[in-house]
């Protein structure tokens, strides 16, 4: 994971190299001792997958409009986590999927309807199971996204989320996700805006 992390981390930006760095060693230490296995989803856990997702989204459930938790519920369970090109990343902590996230490729419609297609891949669907949280889960989920970003030759990585995930907010900003206003969009017209952020390699 220090190969990883070196690798990325001289190929960001220099103003976000810091912010970078320092959520990496606090990934490091929240995961010490655990055996976390990062690797792609299997078809057949695909069904779990998805009711995991749900689950760790549900305490928004009654911070929102019932209308925008309809949709969030129903994009976390659309099959776009099994389109051509898109991989489903899990995390494993001894023998059990905690975590999930979802990598688009660029160029894609990763939000149906919206017309936004990046030229860089995108982050969605984040999901840490509610009894696994605190152990940099859903760090070291981004992390392995930047880096298979990174791999592929790509300069950036997208992502969108909205305020109500105030815990992801935080977390993008910490590892150095920057905003793009003009890549924000409100999916169900309720006055919650879905908000474009992006961090940028050299």
């Amino acid at each position: 994971m220090d190969q990883i992390a070196d690798s990325m981390s001289s190929s960001i930006c220099p103003k976000t190299t810091f912010l970078f760095n320092r959520a990496y060693t606090k990934i490091k230490t929240a995961i010490a001792g655990d055996a976390m296995i990062i690797r792609d989803a299997r078809e057949d856990e695909i069904p779990y997958i998805r009711n995991q997702r749900i689950k760790s989204y549900e305490e928004h459930a009654n911070s929102i409009p019932e209308k925008h938790w309809n949709t969030l519920k129903n994009a976390l369970l659309s099959d776009k986590d099994t389109q051509f090109g898109v991989e489903c990343i899990v995390a494993e902590l001894d023998g059990e999927i905690v975590g999930s996230v979802v990598l688009f490729p660029a160029n894609t419609d990763a939000y149906v309807g919206t017309a936004i297609e990046l030229q860089y891949p995108e982050i969605r669907m984040l999901a840490v199971s509610p009894e696994a949280r605190g152990k940099g889960i859903a760090a070291a989920l981004i992390l392995e996204c930047i880096r298979r970003a990174k791999v592929n030759g790509f300069q950036a990585i997208g992502l969108h989320t909205a305020d109500f995930m105030e815990s992801a907010v935080k977390l993008y900003q910490r590892i150095g996700f920057q905003r793009l206003p003009e890549f924000d969009f409100e999916p169900a017209n309720d006055g919650i805006i879905v908000k474009g952020y992006r961090l940028t390699f050299e």
